[in-house]
């Protein structure tokens, strides 16, 4: 098993993660192919930074990783608001999404301060 599969970050990330992805795909079908590119990268940057930190021999490069993590969460939330206000989203969609994403962004901010840096 590696590092991060135990880590309750990485498993809140993949499981916004697919929330995204699957959005993602209801943009590639309306042919917002720009949009929906875009979403995947910052959904799975989200898990993806979280995992290649994990493997990194020091705490503070791991906090690199962490911080990374929780930009894209930020770029996640503005897509949210643009694609809301868009109509490309219901309200109701991007404010769970949203309180997900803040829900996470809290949780990388433990989990770093956790980190001897």
């Amino acid at each position: 098993m590696f590092r991060f599969e135990g880590l309750e970050i990485w498993k809140r990330a993949i499981e916004i993660a697919e929330k995204l992805l699957d959005i993602a795909d209801e943009l590639e079908a309306r042919k917002l192919f720009r949009f929906a590119e875009q979403l995947r990268d910052a959904a799975l940057s989200m898990p993806n930074n979280i995992a290649e930190g994990s493997g990194n021999d020091s705490d503070r490069e791991f906090a690199k990783f962490i911080s990374y993590a929780k930009r894209s969460a930020f770029e996640n939330a503005n897509m949210m608001i643009i694609f809301a206000r868009r109509n490309y989203i219901s309200s109701n969609t991007k404010e769970d999404l949203l309180v997900e994403l803040d829900g996470l962004c809290r949780m990388l901010t433990s989990f770093r301060k956790t980190l001897h840096t």
